[in-house]
């Protein structure tokens, strides 16, 4: 039985000019999941990552807090979908021009709702069902190499990790679209392979935050 752990990359930089970084806190996150994952006795055999900043940056701080000694592998495939044009729907996007934060993560929950939909595909760079194979590819190829018995990680964003869950449930574009919005940052699912097929054991684990509210975040 293989075991992949999908984690969450910790906090970005949401609202500001640059997302694609971590958050002083998203470190924290980053080097607790590490440490957690170090206790639970988490010895992978192999290491991916996203080609974002922001999971190499979560990939770096959990490698070093659970002590790792493994090689990283990139694979662009696990990036999440471009939100900046997914935000206007259109191939240009004027940010989020001094709206608060309520109105921020509500223009964003519309906007990819609207991508998701699938009836203004032509309109984005990367449509949701080129989005869908992408990340279904990703999981394939990663098994693929994988041995019965080893386990592997990937440093990923919330898309990702919400298609493979809804993908492995037959819960389709609306399990994704609301396992999206509650994906905390660094929360580790976890997916088994083996004869009987791929299945989901479990979803957006942060105990590694617990009990700590303030460490709990989702953007």
């Amino acid at each position: 039985m293989s075991v992949v752990l999908l984690v969450r990359h910790g906090q970005a930089s949401f609202g500001a000019e640059d997302y694609d970084r971590l958050s002083p806190l998203g470190e924290e996150q980053s080097r607790l999941l590490g440490s957690s994952l170090d206790a639970r006795g988490v010895r992978p055999e192999v290491v991916v990552r996203g080609s974002m900043r922001r999971h190499r940056q979560t990939t770096s701080a959990a490698v070093a807090g659970a002590g790792w000694d493994v090689d990283v592998v990139e694979d662009a495939a696990w990036d999440e979908f471009d939100h900046l044009t997914t935000l206007t729907g259109t191939l240009a996007s004027d940010g989020f021009g001094g709206l608060s934060y309520d109105e921020q993560v509500s223009r964003v929950e519309a906007s990819i709702d609207r991508w998701a939909s699938g009836r203004h595909d032509d309109e984005y760079r990367e449509s949701f069902p080129t989005f869908q194979a992408r990340v279904s590819e990703a999981v394939a190829r990663l098994l693929t190499g994988l041995g019965p018995k080893e386990t592997a990680v990937v440093f990923t964003s919330g898309g990702p990790v919400s298609w493979v869950a809804a993908s492995l449930v037959d819960g389709g574009v609306p399990a994704w679209a609301r396992l999206s919005r509650v994906v905390v940052n660094s929360g580790v699912t976890k997916v088994l392979s083996g004869r009987r097929g791929t299945s989901l054991v479990s979803f957006n684990d942060h105990a590694h935050l617990e009990p700590g509210p303030d460490l709990i975040t989702y953007r």
